[in-house]
């Protein structure tokens, strides 16, 4: 019945050993990456910055600057619309 897979979907078992442990190895490095942001983050906490603020410049570094330039242009009329300014 495996003779009536395709050969393009076979595969061997090492090399489906190697994609799932490179992946696990990922996996391993995403983790210590986010310790590493928890611990600068706390760093900065600790030395009296609002981490809430930065994760929020963070993202919005990651923007487009006319996206968040619109963005903050719709906020503030809609403040303004509400009395909140």
């Amino acid at each position: 019945m495996v003779d009536s897979v395709p050969d393009s979907y076979r595969v061997t078992a090492e090399e489906l050993r190697q994609f799932v442990e490179r992946f696990e190895r990922l996996e391993i490095e995403k983790k210590d990456i986010a310790d590493q942001q928890k611990e600068v983050l706390a760093e900065a906490k600790s030395r009296g910055y609002d981490t809430r603020i930065m994760r929020k410049i963070v993202s919005l570094r990651k923007r487009d600057l006319e996206e968040v330039a619109e963005e903050e242009a719709v906020l503030s009329m809609y403040k303004t619309a509400l009395g909140m300014n």
